[in-house]
């Protein structure tokens, strides 16, 4: 291995033959028992390392990656000086060293030819512009749910996953649960007969904190903080003046940057949900819902929601706030519930059932950060790729359009557009302010 090939790309040509030479990678360097010798870890490159509090998401996945021996994190990447070398000194302190770089600009962190692989933790109007500069730079991705801020920019980093080969992880964890594992085969299975009605509840109310708090910062225009390149933070959102309340974990709450609630969890339970009836590859047919837009100087994502989606394979699909938190598939036979918290079903006797070795069985990973790193080696395909996360958020994205224009909108999920709606259609994508662009 030269030192012009990065050690990602040569275990992916060593894996397809390419090298011509055969090739054992060890146990050990796989993830195994003991030590893994720095020479074969994955090196990795934390863009996205902030949040409200130390222990925000990007915090937390940087040290997800960091307790596991296979991997190196080498850089950290934030437009907040704060959290930029609060990030560094964690690695620093978990390596005994003074080793891990900063950077302000992403592209700068993708230039370096000696990462492999990349963690995005960005705020949702950023997620397709750093994934596809990231692609083009080879480089293997663990991104943050949702997939992207638009319908049109997940498809974007679809394209370029599949276009420079490179494996994608969505943040999904729920898809390396067990439980929802476990219920998407009963359902799959038949367990509940032929299932109905599905019912996804999601958040009711904007502005939640994860310790559910909510959050009342000041959203008067103010001094931007020192040290923080707002602008670069706003990137291809519209230019407003800076407040305290915007940044930075409001942002999923102000339309510019995201679609609130529901975008940001229907990746999770909307993608169980179509995990479970066998539509992760497709989507609803016809969307139609209502909500409540609040009425504040800044936070505008639409909360205390409902929407309706209709598939072609004969289901309903009902996504709403006032449900209990999870997915319950509704049969002919019984029904059966799953959340973040555990399981439920009718009758009980569905959640001692076996799911024999003849019957479906589902995509198995019981660590996602691990699968990640496992398929980063094998160039396998990982629980959460992205063609899978596009549908499963583009739910959410179909629902937030529906309930903004008020009317129902009938979706060719092949073409991905609306039919007969050229409105509709306007709102799958989204300008960005110059320079940037896909």
């Amino acid at each position: 291995m030269n030192k012009g090939t990065s050690r990602r790309r040569f275990l992916r040509d060593a894996s397809t033959g390419i090298l011509g030479i055969p090739y054992v990678i060890a146990s050990s360097a796989l993830g195994g028992a003991g030590r893994v010798a720095p020479s074969s870890r994955i090196t990795m490159g934390c863009i996205g390392v902030g949040g409200k509090r130390p222990g925000g998401q990007g915090t937390v996945d940087l040290q997800g990656f960091l307790g596991r021996s296979e991997v190196q994190v080498v850089a950290v990447c934030d437009v907040d000086t704060v959290h930029r070398n609060r990030a560094r000194d964690i690695v620093n302190a978990k390596y005994g060293s003074r080793d891990c770089s900063t950077y302000r600009d992403f592209r700068d962190l993708l230039a370096r030819d000696d990462i492999d692989a990349v963690s995005n933790v960005l705020p949702d109007h950023w997620h397709a512009i750093a994934a596809v500069t990231a692609a083009r730079a080879g480089k293997d991705i663990f991104s943050q749910k949702p997939l992207a801020y638009t319908i049109a920019e997940g498809r974007a980093i679809c394209e370029a996953v599949r276009k420079y080969g490179v494996v994608w992880q969505t943040g999904n964890s729920l898809r390396s649960s067990r439980n929802v594992r476990f219920v998407c085969e009963l359902v799959r299975n038949g367990r509940v007969g032929k299932v109905h009605t599905v019912k996804v509840g999601l958040p009711r109310f904007n502005n939640i904190a994860d310790n559910g708090d909510r959050i009342r910062r000041e959203t008067a225009p103010a001094a931007v903080p020192e040290g923080f390149d707002y602008d670069m933070w706003l990137g291809p959102a519209p230019w407003t003046p800076y407040s305290p309340g915007r940044c930075h974990w409001n942002f999923r709450w102000v339309r510019d940057y995201s679609g609130g609630q529901i975008t940001d969890w229907a990746g999770h339970y909307c993608d169980v949900a179509q995990w479970g009836m066998d539509t992760e590859l497709t989507g609803p047919v016809e969307i139609e819902g209502k909500g409540v837009f609040p009425t504040g100087p800044l936070f505008d994502t639409v909360e205390d929601y409902e929407f309706i989606c209709r598939y072609a394979e004969g289901f309903t699909m009902i996504v709403a706030g006032h449900l209990p938190a999870g997915v319950r598939f509704e049969g002919s036979d019984g029904w059966v519930s799953v959340s973040a918290s555990g399981m439920d079903a009718q009758p009980k006797s569905l959640l001692n059932s076996a799911i024999r070795s003849d019957e479906i069985r589902l995509y198995e990973s019981n660590d996602h950060k691990g699968n990640f790193i496992e398929c980063v080696r094998t160039r396998s395909e990982t629980v959460s790729p992205a063609e899978i996360a596009q549908r499963s958020v583009s739910v959410g994205h179909l629902g937030v359009i529906a309930i903004t224009l008020g009317r129902r909108l009938k979706w060719d999920p092949r073409k991905e557009r609306f039919e007969g709606d050229e409105q509709a259609d306007r709102m799958l994508s989204r300008p960005m302010r110059s320079p940037w662009h896909l």
